[in-house]
């Protein structure tokens, strides 16, 4: 990548979304243990997002600043999260809320899934994600 496409770029540290320190001090092997050890909902979602198949780019357990988010559509700005049950945690649900509202003061949109939805009500959940997409997409390319 040249210097000017990285002045133009839409992501703050050129195609990456994190920088190199954190990436190397713990976010790559955490984000490589997290693909590795997917819960069932994750990996439903996963096939479901891969390949292009929603007709936009996902990846998973990708580092955003110095988070590992579950799901991302970068070109939209878009991130998917599937929640376990620790997530009905008070502590939990208010460190999730911390994320979310510096992921969003990033760009991003984060929508959030319990694991329930994921594995029950697939149909829905993809429907959601399509409909998000779809506009954000328009916003950010149209």
């Amino acid at each position: 990548m040249n210097q000017d496409s990285e002045k133009h770029s839409p992501y703050p540290f050129g195609m990456y979304t994190t920088d190199a320190k954190r990436w190397v001090k713990g976010l790559k092997e955490h984000a490589r243990a997290n693909r590795k050890n997917s819960t069932p909902a994750e990996k439903r979602l996963w096939q479901e997002l891969r390949a292009q198949k929603m007709g936009a780019p996902f990846r998973r357990q990708h580092a955003i600043q110095q988070f590992i988010v579950d799901f991302v559509c970068l070109p939209a700005w878009l991130i998917i999260e599937v929640d376990g049950s620790i997530h009905d945690d008070l502590s939990q649900a208010e460190y999730d809320g911390g994320r979310t509202h510096d992921l969003q003061e990033a760009g991003f949109l984060v929508l959030r899934f319990t694991n329930e939805a994921v594995l029950h009500s697939t149909p829905q959940v993809l429907q959601a994600i399509t409909e998000h997409l779809k506009l954000l997409l328009l916003a950010y390319q149209g």
